[in-house]
């Protein structure tokens, strides 16, 4: 929730401090480059700290990410700050503590059941963004009906995700014994050299799709949006909401649709046409056409997220899921962190809807590489 909430006000907020499209770039580049950062530490060593731990100390960072967002800092602090503080201006959780989540979850689920509970995980968690998405309103709320400034009513909405996290930490310390993995300590983690190349060329082609991502950011989305239409934050905490339910309730289609076509095809065949049609969205001449292309766009782009989570997890043994998913994510936010910048250069040099033709074209190109590379490889391990 608190992650959709940023995502919808945080590109916004920072236009209002008088920073450029290509400054709102750089500093969602050096959020999500944290996140990176804190993703890869987690791959490593989240097992061997306990996955608890792992997801209360970056909680807490992410605490530290809040209370910067408050204060007006310095361009470079602020890079600095955002980095720490793994600030993720993509609007959805995709960051370390989603790969400890997805490795708890892959542990206590049966193979049979794995891509359902991925699926229903994906759907709580973006219901959780879709309200999150709908809070993005409060600003224009607080400044309309209580008359508070405009910069503190956006401050407002940044002590709140301090207090979500916080409510997190809560939860975390509620989470018992089973999540852990319960090994020898001093064993080293023992990838097989059949594992280590499907992770790695399976990474490296999820690059592309998180490059293209990258590009299509929440925050950039909503800016988007506020730039060329001149929407209130009301206007895209409502689209936003649309899109994340559009989202969740696709994920139990995804669950389906796998069952009948395997898990590769159900990623590719539903994220081809979404990004065509993100095309069309960058094309919209008028608001209501944009809006209705986006929400049919959001109802099934992100069906490859359940399946992409259950492959990766089936064709790796289960001691190595941690590993797998752990790169993978790396990876993922890797490409999501270097396209935010080259975003913000493409809006000011191109055109404000540039990403969205480069993000999309990106995204095809993946499309087509992973089902060349892995539509014959059993999604049985």
């Amino acid at each position: 929730m608190g992650v959709s909430l940023t995502g919808v006000v945080i590109a916004i907020y920072w236009a209002k401090l008088g920073f450029s499209a290509p400054h709102i770039g750089i500093l969602t580049t050096f959020g999500l480059l944290g996140g990176a950062a804190a993703t890869l530490a987690m791959s490593f060593w989240a097992d061997s700290l306990g996955r608890r731990n792992s997801l209360l100390l970056l909680a807490l960072f992410s605490i530290g990410g809040a209370v910067a967002l408050m204060l007006k800092l310095h361009f470079l602090v602020l890079c600095g700050a955002v980095f720490l503080g793994m600030v993720n201006g993509m609007g959805r959780d995709r960051l370390a503590s989603f790969s400890i989540e997805q490795s708890i979850l892959s542990s206590v689920s049966t193979v049979h059941e794995r891509t359902k509970a991925f699926a229903w995980y994906s759907l709580v968690m973006d219901i959780g963004h879709a309200l999150g998405s709908l809070l993005g309103s409060l600003p224009f709320l607080l400044r309309t009906k209580w008359d508070v400034s405009e910069i503190l009513s956006y401050q407002a909405v940044f002590a709140f995700y301090g207090f979500l996290l916080f409510v997190c930490i809560l939860c975390y310390l509620g989470l018992s014994h089973q999540v852990e993995v319960h090994k020898d300590p001093t064993q080293k983690i023992s990838i097989s050299k059949q594992s280590q190349k499907r992770v790695m060329k399976f990474a490296g082609i999820s690059f592309l799709d998180a490059l293209g991502g990258g590009f299509l950011t929440g925050a950039l989305v909503s800016y988007w949006f506020y730039k060329k239409f001149g929407v209130t934050e009301e206007v895209i905490g409502l689209i936003f909401f649309g899109a994340r339910i559009a989202n969740a309730f696709s994920f139990l289609g995804a669950a389906w649709l796998a069952k009948k076509i395997g898990l590769v095809n159900t990623m590719v065949f539903t994220h081809i046409p979404s990004n065509i049609v993100l095309m069309l969205v960058a094309l919209s001449p008028v608001l209501w056409l944009a809006i209705v292309l986006y929400l049919i766009r959001e109802s099934f782009v992100e069906m490859d997220v359940p399946t992409r989570q259950s492959y990766i997890s089936s064709i790796v043994e289960p001691h190595e899921r941690t590993f797998a998913i752990g790169i993978l994510n790396v990876t993922r936010t890797l490409g999501w962190g270097l396209s935010p910048a080259l975003a913000g250069q493409a809006m000011k040099g191109l055109s404000l809807s540039a990403p969205f033709f480069i993000g999309s074209s990106i995204k095809i190109f993946y499309d087509l590489t992973l089902y060349k590379n892995f539509r014959n490889i059993s999604e049985g391990a």
